[in-house]
C-alpha cells in the first residue's frame, strides 16, 4: 500500500472514531449540526460517514433522520470485555466486596494514560461518583490506576507522567516525584489509595490483578466517604480480594 492510500486510510478511521465517541451519556439521537461541532468536521463528511455507518449497523437513524448508537456496538463491546476474561471472573468477588462493606467497587484495567471501567458495583453507603462503565478517568489521580502502575514497566509509566500529570481535585497528586514515591509504596505494600484526589469527600483503597508475569492485568477498589470508610480496615479485604481473584486468572 501506498503511503498516501495510508494516509487516507488513516484519516478516514480517525474520521469514523470522532464520530463514534462524539456521543456522550444520556445523548438519544443526534443530528448532523450537533455532530459537526462536537467533532469539528464539516456537515458534508459527518453526512457521509455517518451514511457508511447507518450502512454497516454501528448507527441507526431515527424519525428524524438523526443518529443514535446502534446496538451492533454495544456487542462489540461486550466481546471486547469478555475477551479479557474479567469481568466474569471478577463479579463474585466484587459483590462479596460490596456486600461485606456496602460501599462501591470498582474493576478497571489501564489503557494509555487512564483507567477504564470495565464493571461498577454501587453500595448502598457509598456516595454517588461520576465513574461508569465504559468511563475513563486519568490513572494517577485513582487509587485503581495507581495499583496498576505499581506493577506496570518502567515506560507506562513514563508514558503518564509525560502526558502531564492533571489536576481533578485540589489533592490530586501531579508532582511526578510524589507520585513514583508512592509507586513504589505500592509496590512493597500491593495497595494503592486515593485519599481525595479523584474527588473532594471520597477515598478509596485498591489493589492490582496480577498475572503469571507479575504484571498488573488490572485493579479493583472500594470507594466510600471520607468520614465513614477508615482506609486501613478495608485495605485488607481488598487486597485478599484481588489476590483470590489474580489466582483464577492465571
Amino acid at each position: 500500500m501506498c503511503p498516501a492510500h495510508r494516509n487516507d486510510d488513516a484519516s478516514t478511521a480517525a474520521r469514523l472514531t470522532a464520530l463514534l465517541t462524539a456521543f456522550r451519556p444520556g445523548d438519544e439521537a443526534l443530528g448532523v449540526s450537533q455532530l459537526a461541532r462536537r467533532t469539528g468536521l464539516p456537515k458534508s463528511s459527518v453526512h457521509r460517514l455517518a451514511g457508511h455507518l447507518v450502512a454497516h449497523g454501528l448507527l441507526e437513524r431515527d424519525d428524524r433522520g438523526a443518529v443514535r448508537l446502534a446496538l451492533k456496538l454495544f456487542e462489540v463491546g461486550q466481546l471486547a470485555v469478555q475477551q479479557r476474561g474479567l469481568v466474569d471472573a471478577a463479579r463474585p468477588h466484587l459483590a462479596d466486596l460490596r456486600e461485606a462493606t456496602r460501599n462501591t467497587v470498582h474493576l478497571a484495567v489501564l489503557e494509555g494514560t487512564e483507567v477504564v471501567y470495565l464493571d461498577i458495583l454501587r453500595g448502598p453507603d457509598a456516595p454517588a461518583l461520576p465513574s461508569r462503565v465504559g468511563g475513563r478517568f486519568p490513572a494517577h489521580a485513582t487509587a485503581v490506576g495507581k495499583a496498576i502502575l505499581a506493577f506496570s514497566p518502567e515506560s507506562v509509566v513514563d508514558g503518564v507522567i509525560g502526558g502531564g500529570l492533571a489536576r481533578v481535585s485540589r489533592r490530586t497528586v501531579t508532582a511526578p516525584g510524589i507520585l513514583r514515591r508512592q509507586l513504589t509504596r505500592i509496590a512493597e505494600e500491593g495497595v494503592a489509595y486515593d485519599r481525595e484526589e479523584s474527588g473532594i469527600g471520597v477515598v478509596c483503597a485498591a489493589a492490582p490483578l496480577l498475572g503469571s508475569d507479575g504484571s498488573a492485568r488490572g485493579a479493583i477498589s472500594l470507594s466510600g466517604w471520607t468520614n465513614r470508610m477508615r482506609l486501613d480496615r478495608v485495605a485488607p479485604a481488598v487486597r485478599t480480594a484481588a489476590l483470590a481473584l489474580s489466582r483464577t486468572l492465571h
